[in-house]
């Protein structure tokens, strides 16, 4: 045969009849992985380069592969580039259609390399890019939380723990909370990355090749970190994509986190927020109704990106060195995370921006659940009670004020003296919501110099 038949697989020689449809359906990927095709492309120009430096292929064999490439390139950008079936995977297909536009050169490509190693690099490279963009992503939405943060520095709400008003905290430092959960998923994916980009290219099926090639070259010219220093390890494990999604699962979990706490706020018994109209849906029989679908979704779809990195992790626990078919399956899962977390990430960003924040109800909630009460405690400390006698003084005027239908700050001065005889007039100024959250001035803290400070500190970072 004087090119590679595209109705044939490429080791049909060995075998005495075709592959069944069934087989075939069940067995190929071309359907998934043809979105790698830009890294394949880009992959075997480097690996066509290295050939021809080290004498492997003629120039001319390098330079017909660049025309045929670029062919190969605008008829899949323009929609007319017919991926088949019988070639299995984005790998054949291309190096099929190769192969009909240079002849012999096609088939030179793939000297010194496997479809393992190939597969491996291709999926590193798509990835890589993959998490630029999450990367900026990521920040993107951090820059959306800092802008609804930064005018919103003196709103007061309640902090909560086990969902109980506990201290009133100002609503730009709850935001800052998430602005720095993203910042940590950011670091994240920079600290993957650098795993992810390392090239296989060379380690061949399993063994490495007797070819003189240059593997050093080819990761230079692919902007890879480094090469993968084992070839078994490099065609067969898949750390680097199950790292990636684990990555990827805290992200959503910590949308997911913020997803609820929006539900809950916009709800009418909280009614601490607005999400913009054009996030929300209505309800088919009860016309009053705003339901907070974007969040709620997301919340939804955590769920699902957690089930990719146990399917990923269940996918390579078992499989013995090296290269299984079992692999194959990593794909999809991977692909709809990264897919997921994109949409999700962009979304939220846009959401963020048009929330609008109800300060009153924000702040007529603190005030309901004694929000102050560890300040009138750290307030008789300074007075110079032990700190858990302290605590026991304010729980009786906790109790006082309950029973009274009053808050802390309500209750007479001859009362608050009842408890302790330390307490003076002043005392009312530590019981505002507003002394509360300005005497946290401890680093990370709520007090609001401190939190324009890291709005600041965080604005210079994203810049």
């Amino acid at each position: 045969m004087s090119q590679l038949d595209t109705k044939s697989q490429a080791w049909s020689a060995l075998f005495s009849e075709p592959v069944s449809d069934l087989v075939k359906r069940y067995t190929a990927s071309v359907f998934f992985d043809k979105r790698l095709w830009q890294a394949d492309i880009q992959g075997s120009l480097a690996h066509a380069g290295m050939l021809a430096g080290q004498g492997i292929i003629s120039v001319q064999d390098l330079e017909d592969i660049r025309r045929g490439m670029a062919q190969i390139t605008q008829e899949i950008e323009s929609g007319q580039f017919a991926w088949q079936l019988d070639l299995e995977d984005v790998h054949l297909n291309i190096e099929a259609r190769l192969t009909q536009l240079v002849g012999d050169a096609g088939k030179r490509l793939h000297t010194g390399r496997s479809r393992n190693d190939q597969v491996a690099t291709d999926v590193r490279l798509w990835l890589r890019g993959e998490i630029d963009l999450l990367s900026g992503l990521l920040q993107d939405l951090q820059k959306a939380l800092l802008d609804l943060a930064e005018p919103h520095v003196d709103v007061i709400l309640p902090g909560f723990t086990h969902l109980q008003v506990a201290q009133p905290v100002s609503f730009a430092h709850h935001m800052l909370a998430y602005v720095e959960m993203f910042g940590r998923d950011v670091e994240r994916m920079a600290d993957v990355r650098k795993r992810v980009n390392r090239l296989p290219l060379g380690a061949a099926a399993l063994a490495g090749t007797s070819y003189p090639l240059d593997r050093e070259a080819v990761a230079a010219a692919l902007g890879m970190e480094g090469v993968c220093e084992n070839s078994l390890d490099a065609v067969s494990d898949r750390d680097f994509a199950i790292e990636f999604t684990a990555a990827a699962t805290l992200a959503m979990v910590h949308i997911s986190r913020l997803s609820e706490e929006l539900i809950l706020w916009m709800s009418q018994n909280f009614a601490f927020i607005r999400i913009a109209d054009r996030f929300t849906t209505g309800s088919s029989i009860m016309p009053q109704k705003k339901n907070p679908d974007v969040p709620e979704l997301a919340r939804g779809k955590t769920g699902r990106v957690v089930g990719h990195l146990m399917a990923l992790v269940t996918l390579m626990k078992g499989q013995p060195l090296a290269y299984n078919k079992d692999n194959q399956e990593d794909k999809e899962p991977l692909f709809d995370t990264v897919d997921t977390l994109k949409d999700t990430l962009r979304i939220f960003a846009d959401m963020m921006r048009g929330i609008t924040v109800n300060r009153e109800a924000m702040e007529a909630a603190a005030r309901k659940g004694y929000a102050t009460a560890t300040d009138l405690a750290d307030y008789l400390v300074k007075k110079g009670l032990p700190f858990r006698d302290a605590h026991e003084t304010v729980a009786h005027a906790v109790k006082e004020a309950t029973q009274r239908g009053v808050d802390l700050s309500e209750l007479p001065l001859d009362v608050l003296q009842g408890f302790h005889a330390s307490i003076e007039q002043d005392v009312y100024g530590v019981l505002s919501l507003e002394g509360s959250v300005n005497a946290r001035t401890v680093r990370g803290g709520t007090g609001t110099e401190r939190v324009k400070e890291r709005i600041g500190a965080w604005r210079q970072k994203l810049a």
